[in-house]
């Protein structure tokens, strides 16, 4: 794990999606700035809290789909700040030697990485502070603890969408799966503008004023991300039609969608 915790730098400038994901889910790890943009966020989707609550939700039956499968080996990239349970507290809760790796770039992350390294005395956790946009480093760091060789569950949750097109989103995410062994998964969420675009354009651009990348996808350029790939039943859905047997129900406000597609797939 790097760099040394004692030497990072948390920059309160300017909002971290992060942190305000911290704040959505009723977390003390954010800063007045988070806390503001979130706050104008709810404006636009008084949903925002039940947004980061059912997708936390959807990575826990996630987890406990692939356990089933026998996936033994997971690498979470843009992990967020702890929140328990966490992904491999699931993991090794179904299989005790189950090793997980989890990549952020946020330095406040780093700070209690503590949290996400009490593994199982059976298995194993590290933390890697690393850009998601830099697979090659992602995956040299990660190859330390889990076995490329061998089935891996790679999550991409809640990332993609801070990903631009122009920056590549798709590469990345062909180059993680391409060094992923056939029976590893791909397990996917991202928001979307499908129900509401007026809306959307408005947080893109809020994004925009404050340096921040925000990119709603479509359904359709969601499926993009699994090409090549057997997606797993219901394919790309609603969060709350995933396998909802395999979780507790979240209930949110309202009768319409929450706003983003979800969806796993498989390594032939």
């Amino acid at each position: 794990m790097s760099p040394d915790p004692a030497s990072i730098r948390i920059d309160t400038s300017k909002p971290h999606p992060a942190r305000m994901y911290d704040w959505f889910l009723g977390g003390k790890d954010n800063y007045p700035v988070d806390e503001e943009m979130a706050r104008q966020l709810l404006k636009l989707d008084a949903r925002g809290r039940d947004m980061a609550r059912t997708n936390r939700a959807f990575m826990h039956r996630a987890t406990r789909w692939l356990s089933a499968q026998g996936v033994r080996q997971y690498l979470d990239i843009g992990t967020g700040i702890p929140t328990e349970p966490n992904l491999h507290q699931i993991a090794q809760q179904a299989a005790p030697e189950s090793r997980v790796v989890y990549c952020d770039n946020d330095p406040i992350v780093l700070a209690h990485a503590a949290a996400l390294l009490r593994s199982t005395p059976e298995g194993a956790t590290d933390y890697i502070q690393v850009d998601a946009r830099d697979p090659e480093l992602i995956l040299e760091e990660a190859g330390k603890i889990l076995d490329f060789d061998k089935p891996i569950a790679l999550s991409l949750l809640a990332l993609l969408h801070f990903i631009g097109d122009e920056d590549g989103a798709a590469d990345l995410v062909d180059k993680l799966v391409g060094k992923l062994a056939p029976g590893s998964y791909l397990v996917l969420s991202h928001v979307t503008g499908d129900f509401d675009p007026e809306g959307s354009a408005k947080a893109v651009a809020m994004y925009k004023e404050r340096g921040l990348t925000l990119r709603p996808r479509s359904q359709s350029e969601v499926e993009t991300f699994f090409h090549d790939l057997e997606l797993v039943e219901p394919g790309v859905s609603l969060v709350a039609e995933w396998h909802p047997e395999l979780g507790e129900p979240i209930p949110v406000q309202g009768d319409s969608p929450i706003p983003g597609w979800v969806g796993v797939g498989r390594v032939g």
